[in-house]
């Protein structure tokens, strides 16, 4: 380069008009390492979060869920339903009473849209009012409505007088 920053010569490849130094560092071949580089870095970067989505996903470890006393057994009438939090304070369930030592509890969130799901005791099914989806009260299996996947279920069994939660079984398609 001269001194008013110009190549002295005719060139032909329309690089003439590069007046900054350091502009010719990055080429195609440099930006394509650096993108090759800025790849690899983020992949490396994500891997321990792909991880710990396909053990998730794929159900390879078993979730632990604390036991958590829902309701009394004798203020449960037969047939009717009892609204109650599990496995969190943040997630709907309703219990619901069938027979004398039946019992069926799940969460209480429509596997098409998450509207909650409500008993309707006349009908004996569970009834999402969103979109009208209806779901068996004893397997929690779709049976009418836009939804296609079960309620997921929550285990419960009877201590001392006491309905108590243990457990969400996992999704199974």
């Amino acid at each position: 380069m001269d001194k008013n920053n110009k190549i002295p010569f005719d060139e032909d490849n329309y690089t003439h008009n590069i007046n900054k130094s350091n502009e010719r560092k990055l080429d195609r071949r440099g930006f394509m390492k650096t993108m090759v580089g800025a790849a690899g870095l983020f992949a490396v970067s994500t891997l321990p979060w792909g991880s710990i989505a396909a053990t998730e996903l794929m159900g390879l470890r078993e979730k632990k869920y604390p036991k958590k006393e829902i309701i009394d057994v004798k203020k449960l009438n037969i047939g009717d339903a009892f609204e109650f939090a599990y496995p969190t304070d943040h997630d709907s369930a309703l219990l619901v009473r069938l027979g004398e030592n039946e019992y069926k509890a799940y969460q209480n969130a429509c596997t098409h849209l998450r509207c909650p799901v409500f008993w309707e005791q006349s009908k004996s099914e569970l009834v999402c009012p969103c979109h009208h989806g209806f779901f068996d009260v004893k397997t929690g299996s779709p049976t009418a409505g836009p939804p296609r996947r079960p309620l997921p279920e929550i285990t419960i069994q009877v201590e001392a007088g006491k309905i108590v939660a243990t457990g969400v079984k996992r999704y199974e398609t």
